[in-house]
């Protein structure tokens, strides 16, 4: 809105012409998604747990440590994330940006189904929330909705395409229906990855603001045609605008950490892992670089490929290959203890968000 109230009047405020900076209104939508957090964050986190009187059911087949300390926490945190996302984008985003409100309207969208599947837990009073087949029928509808309108946005040459990294103009054009279904491998496969990362405290709330963090850059170059010539990436006229939204992510999930930081006030449940990948699926999709984002949210990948190779291995031959599956709780029950499995994750998603990057120089 504000982008907006300055194209009209900013020719009469002095220095009103900054708004027209891409990176001035993503510092903006930091800050204000950023307050926003420190400032609801208390009250919103009181309200969860009046309304929720035990908390997150905790899986009782999980680490024995959790059953202890973990019981009680309210979960659904993830609305905060989603509230002030929404509203600094909202504030500082150009609106008549069509990507902006496919980013957002994934975002909510996939929040709104872990939003359900947290109510359910909740109402139930265990870890079942609402079916795997419900929810994925419907993640699916969401994504193909989602794909074919950035299609329908792109430049003709990319509408079906896909570019691969480490290479200057190679794209892989395989048709309609093969573009849709590694897309939809890729939205939903995020959505999902994400959520099952999210197990320990504040494990999947850091390596998400890094690959949102390098995905932000990666709009800014992708949508910028003097950037993108230069470092030979395929432009996507639009798609520089996600930055602001990234932004907004980093800010609401700085302030989200705050209080979900070990030991945790709070979890974000399926309605902030669900919204925070379907919304990293559904830029990689915008901007071109699906592939990168399987280097980039590296660790989310091996975390959801620990969970099927233990599901294959134990219907096949009886026996696990982890202690337990996602791969954090493995390390739980190896006895190392929690922080030590934060951080040294933090640092894996940093290693990969690096290389990720590599890719847009080494071509």
């Amino acid at each position: 809105m504000l982008y907006h109230f300055m194209q009209y009047f900013g020719d009469y405020i002095p220095g009103g012409n900054v708004f027209n900076y891409i990176t001035f209104r993503a510092g903006g939508a930091v800050m204000t998604a950023l307050l926003l957090s420190f400032l609801f964050g208390p009250w919103f986190i009181g309200k969860l747990k009046l309304r929720q009187n035990n908390g997150q059911p905790i899986r009782e087949d999980g680490p024995p440590s959790h059953l202890i300390h973990k019981t009680g926490t309210p979960t659904m945190g993830g609305l905060l994330i989603l509230l002030a996302v929404s509203f600094a984008t909202l504030l500082w985003a150009d609106l008549t940006n069509i990507f902006v409100w496919i980013v957002l309207l994934a975002t909510i969208g996939f929040g709104m189904i872990g939003f359900a599947d947290d109510y359910r837990k909740l109402t139930n009073g265990n870890s079942a929330g609402v079916s795997g087949r419900v929810k994925l029928t419907l993640e699916i509808c969401l994504a193909l909705a989602i794909i074919f309108a950035v299609s329908a946005y792109m430049p003709p040459a990319l509408a079906t395409s896909f570019a691969v990294p480490f290479f200057k103009d190679l794209l892989l054009d395989f048709g309609i229906f093969f573009f849709v279904l590694v897309s939809l491998c890729v939205i939903v496969g995020a959505s999902n990855a994400v959520n099952l990362t999210d197990g320990l405290d504040g494990l999947a709330i850091v390596p998400s603001m890094i690959a949102i963090a390098s995905f932000g850059l990666i709009a800014y170059l992708v949508g910028n045609t003097v950037f993108s010539n230069y470092l030979q990436i395929h432009y996507v006229p639009g798609t520089g605008e996600l930055a602001v939204i990234c932004a907004a992510f980093i800010g609401a999930g700085l302030g989200f950490l705050w209080f979900n930081a070990p030991p945790a006030m709070v979890f974000m449940g399926d309605t902030g892992s669900l919204a925070i990948g379907g919304a990293l699926g559904s830029i990689a999709v915008a901007t071109k670089h699906e592939i990168v984002l399987a280097i980039i949210g590296g660790l989310f990948v091996l975390e959801t490929v620990s969970v099927i190779v233990q599901v294959i291995s134990y219907k096949l031959t009886g026996r696990r290959v982890f202690a337990m599956a996602p791969l954090h709780h493995h390390f739980e029950k190896r006895g190392w203890a929690e922080p030590t499995i934060v951080i040294r994750f933090w640092i894996i998603a940093v290693i990969l968000a690096l290389a990720g990057l590599a890719t847009l120089k080494l071509r």
